[in-house]
């Protein structure tokens, strides 16, 4: 079950947050431990998004705090988060198509020392054999599914302690499905933490050490993903009194 406070890599705390007037998260807590994948899952418009944009400085909160090792990210924008370690990998963000997969990589490690920053890009080609081979093609000249992967590369440059994956397998046939929630494992293995938000239910839990479950900008159930009968304790938070 989960650790204690002083454990947790994250801490998000009766967080409210939402659109100019419109509320969308209602009091969520949630946690991380450090080198742990934890699923994020729910129905579309559940607002497993907008937490996730609060958590990482591109939304601002209403009330509530996240903390992240330890610190306050009020008013942090997503560039500090990520000098702390929290990388967001957004969904539908772009490449740039006309650099090469090398500038693109390069460009998100343009804060870091040049001989760092050459290090970091080989590390996150290393995930990514299917891009490594086309480091010095056009971005737009990979598939749909090998500019996924370049936007997950990109993330890695960074070097994150809690990497946050929105909707990773959007528009990715099911090999490049397995090979993403395949990084997400090595990730762990070595000691990062992985948020995964994803529709895929039953790849999720497989991956996952535990998972949240969102339905109408609430959390309706956390649990470890070995507990006996998930899937139907999941359908119930969905669309049991929740509906």
């Amino acid at each position: 079950m989960h650790t204690s406070a002083h454990e947790d890599l994250l801490q998000v705390q009766r967080l409210n947050a939402g659109y100019g007037k419109i509320q969308i998260l209602h009091d969520v807590d949630m946690a991380m431990r450090p080198g742990e994948i934890v699923a994020l899952l729910g129905p579309n418009g559940a607002g497993k998004s907008t937490l996730m944009r609060a958590i990482s400085g591109l939304l601002p909160w209403m009330s509530g705090d996240v903390r992240f090792d330890g610190k306050s990210l009020h008013r942090a924008s997503p560039r500090d988060a990520a000098k702390l370690g929290l990388v967001h990998v957004i969904e539908g963000h772009h490449v740039f198509t006309q650099l090469s997969v090398q500038d693109n990589l390069a460009l998100a490690g343009y804060d870091i020392a040049r001989a760092e920053r050459q290090q970091r890009i080989q590390d996150a080609l290393a995930f990514f054999p299917e891009i490594a081979q086309k480091r010095h093609d056009r971005a737009g000249a990979l598939s749909g599914g090998q500019q996924q992967m370049l936007v997950v590369a990109q993330g890695l440059v960074k070097r994150p302690r809690l990497l946050i994956l929105d909707e990773p397998s959007a528009g990715l046939s099911p090999v490049l499905v397995d090979r993403v929630f395949e990084v997400a494992a090595r990730l762990r293995d070595e000691g990062t933490s992985v948020l995964l938000v994803e529709q895929l239910v039953e790849k999720s839990l497989a991956l996952a050490d535990r998972v949240y479950a969102m339905a109408h900008g609430e959390i309706v159930l956390q649990a470890d993903t070995n507990e006996s009968n998930l899937q139907g304790r999941l359908e119930e938070a969905y669309f049991g009194q929740h509906a």
